[in-house]
């Protein structure tokens, strides 16, 4: 039987966090195809080609004035899926990603420990949210967000209302907002579970440096210093700590439990977020299914993982799969 020609599409729409990917793709000589998303012109009634579809879409694609891929990227994801495509990430995946207050009602549901949230949709409900949550300090963050931007710390009922009546607190796309207990805590770090195929990479400690901005990407990274090694004792100097490091050893039970998470989630590439509390328990606050990564922190972590190579084998191997499919078909 003839077989039928296929690619790999990764959907997307910021080049500048596609280039390792392209670069791993092209090392493993796989034929992939673009698709950036934002204003768009699509007949529905076409059939999709054949091929494994990726989506990398980002939920802070509005700070990049790409204001249409929410729904540019949800009718496409959506289109693929009715035509029974293989799609990593799909429309239900998406759907968590362009919205926080979906993550930590997922998250509950699965019986993870998340920061009390009270969601104000609109602007001017954020003080009336503020008000019912009543923990101060708190947390305020965009419902679809990014990299830490529209994320504060806000210390009192009067500050919050200062940064209202100045209008300090930034545009978001959906105008919903999150207010949430900042999680006490002895750590200086945060720590980020990388999942690849469903399954368990290596868990990243970020040192936060007191900014929320925590986004992995080498992009995001200044001030790397590698003549400074890494000290995961309790004498870390921060000034010079990296701020990205693979940990040595990590949470395998938390791991695995967040791997079932992802599962009855369909999601199969993903970062999750957590801070350790005063009682040592993991508070996960955030789920981000366009994840990057460091090459830094990889460049010193004995467990020789790449992310991005190991993004680029699984796509290789689910689309021998689907080749392999269609040609028995």
């Amino acid at each position: 039987m003839t077989q039928i020609k296929a690619k790999i599409y990764i959907i997307h729409e910021n080049d500048e966090w596609l280039i390792p990917l392209r670069i791993a793709l092209e090392k493993l000589d796989v034929d992939y195809e673009e698709w950036s998303l934002d204003t768009m012109v699509v007949n529905i009634d076409d059939t999709p080609p054949n091929g494994v579809f990726f989506s990398r879409m980002s939920a802070s694609n509005y700070t990049r004035n790409h204001l249409h891929s929410n729904q540019s990227t949800s009718i496409i994801l959506r289109w693929l899926e009715t035509h029974n495509r293989r799609v990593i990430n799909g429309s239900s995946v998406l759907n968590l990603e362009f919205s926080k207050a979906f993550q930590q009602l997922e998250l509950k549901k699965h019986g993870f420990m998340t920061p009390k949230t009270i969601v104000a949709v609109g602007t001017n409900k954020i003080m009336e949210a503020a008000i019912k949550l009543n923990i101060w300090p708190m947390i305020i963050k965009p419902n679809q967000g990014g990299k830490g931007l529209g994320i504060k710390l806000i210390n009192t009922i009067n500050e919050l209302d200062n940064l209202i009546k100045q209008n300090l607190i930034v545009f978001t796309l959906d105008d919903t907002w999150l207010l949430q207990e900042k999680i006490p805590t002895d750590d200086d770090f945060i720590t980020r579970m990388e999942f690849v195929g469903g399954s368990f990479m290596y868990s990243l400690k970020v040192y936060n440096k007191g900014s929320f901005e925590l986004c992995p990407a080498d992009v995001c990274e200044i001030n790397y210093d590698e003549s400074h090694p890494v000290d995961e004792g309790n004498n870390i100097d921060l000034d010079n700590q990296p701020t990205f490091f693979i940990e040595e050893n990590p949470d395998i039970k938390l791991a695995n439990k967040i791997e079932g998470f992802l599962k009855d989630n369909n999601i199969e590439v993903a970062g999750v977020e957590f801070i350790k509390n005063n009682d040592d328990e993991p508070v996960i606050y955030d789920i981000n299914t366009n994840t990057n990564y460091n090459l830094n922190a990889e460049k010193h972590s004995s467990n020789h993982k790449n992310g991005m190579e190991e993004i680029a084998s699984f796509l290789k191997a689910e689309f021998k799969k689907y080749n392999t499919n269609m040609t028995l078909r």
